[in-house]
């Protein structure tokens, strides 16, 4: 990696920490450039605007979040204990300083979702790229029986990601896992086959 590459990611890195704290909107180049102990002017060497800058956190976030969620769900066990493992992982990431201080599309879903151009774009983009992974578990799942096979699969993905966006709001607001822990008792009952 150049000392050019290795800035860069040293902003994004920096950058990601700051939105999480202020949302996009709070965060001014100034402090961005000041956090990252990088020289004022030098941000556009990197990005060509803020904008920019901010559909390449997003870019990152979900390239790093899809393969979290794909190394979870290619673990050994039947697609739902896989499917558990990864909305527990959402859980166990709340007891590590809650999934809503983590999460981007937690952070900036209300912020972004009215402004036009790419911010949104690329949040709907990521997030359809995550149901899609999930929705295909779910799928596995009915098919091998150990997911009820009532409801469609990218309709069962879309509402537990739902649930789960909701939760993570509320347990940020709280300052509580028990949103979190609730949406796990949910999920456990919605992805069990009954008898």
């Amino acid at each position: 990696m150049t000392k050019g590459e290795q800035t860069r990611r040293h902003l994004l890195d920096v950058g990601r920490q700051q939105v999480l704290q202020k949302g996009y909107g709070g965060v001014g180049l100034k402090e961005l450039l000041e956090a990252g102990g990088v020289p004022k002017g030098s941000f556009y060497h990197y990005f060509a605007s803020k904008e920019a800058f901010g559909c390449a956190l997003l870019d990152d976030y979900f390239e790093e979040y899809e393969a979290r969620l794909d190394r979870l769900l290619a673990q050994e066990g039947d697609a739902r204990t896989r499917l558990m493992r990864f909305w527990q992982a959402w859980l166990d990431t709340s007891a590590q300083g809650g999934l809503a201080n983590h999460c981007l599309v937690v952070k900036l879903g209300a912020e972004i979702a009215d402004l036009p151009g790419d911010l949104r774009r690329l949040t709907d983009q990521g997030a359809a790229r995550l149901l899609g992974r999930v929705g295909a578990a779910v799928a596995e799942g009915q098919a091998e029986g150990s997911v009820p096979a009532g409801t469609p699969p990218g309709t069962l993905a879309q509402a537990l990601y739902s649930m789960w966006l909701g939760a993570a709001v509320l347990s940020k607001v709280q300052k509580s896992p028990q949103p979190l822990q609730d949406a796990l008792v949910v999920t456990a009952q919605l992805l069990t086959p009954t008898a």
